[in-house]
C-alpha cells in the first residue's frame, strides 16, 4: 500500500541522529516550546514532501548554485551551533532543568528550528528529491497516498521525540548529563558541517 510504503521510507530517513533531531531532543528535555518545535518540523516536512511530489525535486537537482548556497549556509549555521553547544559543555556546574533554566523566547526557538530544517541541503535531498520521486512512481492517485504516509511518519516521529524525551528529565537533572549531551551535539554538528563541505 502506498501509505505504508511512504510511512516506512520516511521513518527510515528521519529516525537518525542529525542536527534537527538533536535540537528537538534538547527542547523536549527542557520542556520548552515543545509543541511549537514539533509542529514546525512536521509541517515543514509536509511542505517539502508536497513540493517534491509537485515537481520541485527535479528543479533542485538541475541547479548546482542552489545546492552550493544551501551547503555553505547550512555548514556555517551548524558550525555556529556547535560552538554554542561546546561553550555550554564546558560549564559542568551550570544546571539546566525545566524549572531553573532561563527561558528562551518562542520566536528564537522557532527560528532556530526553521534554520535546522531549511539550511540543511540533505533535508531537500531526502524529502523533496527522494520522497518526491518515489511518490511520483506511484501514479497520479498513489503519489498523494504515499505522501500522506511520509507526512504521517514525520508527525509521529517528531511528536514521540519531543514529548517523550521529557521522561528523561530525572537523568538530566544532573549537570554532567547536560554536559555530555551538549558535548555530543557539538561533535555531531561539527562533523555534519565538515561533511557538508566535502566535495
Amino acid at each position: 500500500m502506498p501509505v505504508l510504503a511512504g510511512f516506512a521510507t520516511s521513518m527510515s530517513l528521519i529516525v537518525a541522529i542529525g542536527a534537527q533531531n538533536a535540537f528537538v531532543l534538547r527542547q523536549g528535555l527542557r520542556r520548552e516550546h515543545v509543541l511549537s518545535v514539533v509542529l514546525t518540523c512536521a509541517l515543514s516536512d509536509a511542505l517539502l514532501i508536497s513540493s517534491g511530489i509537485l515537481g520541485l525535486g527535479a528543479l533542485i537537482t538541475r541547479s548546482e548554485l542552489a545546492l552550493d548556497v544551501a551547503k555553505l549556509g547550512g555548514a556555517a549555521f551548524l558550525y555556529t551551533y556547535a560552538f554554542l553547544a561546546a561553550k555550554r559543555a564546558l560549564r559542568p556546574d551550570r544546571r539546566i532543568t525545566p524549572t531553573d533554566h532561563a527561558p528562551t523566547a518562542l520566536r528564537s526557538v522557532v527560528l532556530t528550528c526553521l534554520a535546522f530544517t531549511y539550511l540543511n541541503p540533505h533535508v531537500y535531498l531526502d524529502t523533496v528529491v527522494l520522497l518526491g520521486s518515489l511518490a511520483n512512481q506511484r501514479g497520479t492517485d498513489g503519489r498523494w497516498l504515499y505522501g500522506l504516509g511520509a507526512v504521517t511518519a514525520s508527525f509521529t516521529w517528531f511528536s514521540a521525540l519531543g514529548f517523550c524525551s521529557g521522561k528523561l528529565a530525572r537523568l538530566f537533572a544532573r549537570p554532567r548529563a547536560w554536559q555530555f549531551l551538549d558535548a555530543t551535539i557539538a561533535t555531531l554538528m561539527t562533523t555534519l558541517a565538515t561533511w557538508m563541505l566535502l566535495p
